[in-house]
């Protein structure tokens, strides 16, 4: 729930470096918690030629289905397949794509917030090491959309 008087954007768009990690981790967490009330996107710096046949990364897929979010049916953008006259908050999640959001949004009133979040593919070691190391970028995401927003 939100605060008393806590406005909520009316789009949102998340962007990272390939659109099939993080991005749509944040995607899938903010449609959960802002249900229709808010439009949700995300996008990426450019395609990733796995990304156009397999989808999102599988751990990705595995974690959030843990919360009951199927992302099996996300396919990446890119930002120049998206309109950006059609956000009004732009959440970057790598340095590269928070440059690209800023070039893109010059003259608009978009807001623009970076968030640093650590990339989950470099993790190493078994399956179950690594599938940790997603939950917690999928947590920290969660966290920090929960505080950004005041959603209890």
């Amino acid at each position: 729930m939100t605060s008393p008087g806590q406005v909520l954007p009316g789009a949102v768009l998340f962007a990272c470096n390939f659109n099939r990690v993080r991005s749509p981790m944040a995607e899938g967490l903010a449609r959960r918690l802002f249900g229709t009330r808010v439009f949700v996107d995300s996008c990426g710096l450019k395609p990733d030629p796995a990304a156009e046949t397999e989808g999102v990364d599988p751990f990705v897929e595995a974690v959030m289905a843990e919360l009951s979010i199927d992302l099996a049916r996300h396919r990446a953008k890119t930002f120049d397949q998206i309109e950006p006259d059609s956000f009004d908050l732009v959440i970057s999640l790598t340095p590269e794509s928070q440059h690209r959001a800023v070039e893109m949004t010059r003259g608009r009133a978009v807001e623009i917030e970076y968030w640093p979040i650590l990339d989950p593919t470099l993790a190493t070691g078994s399956r179950d090491i690594r599938l940790l190391e997603y939950r917690q970028v999928r947590d920290g995401l969660a966290e920090r959309l929960r505080q950004r927003f005041d959603l209890r």
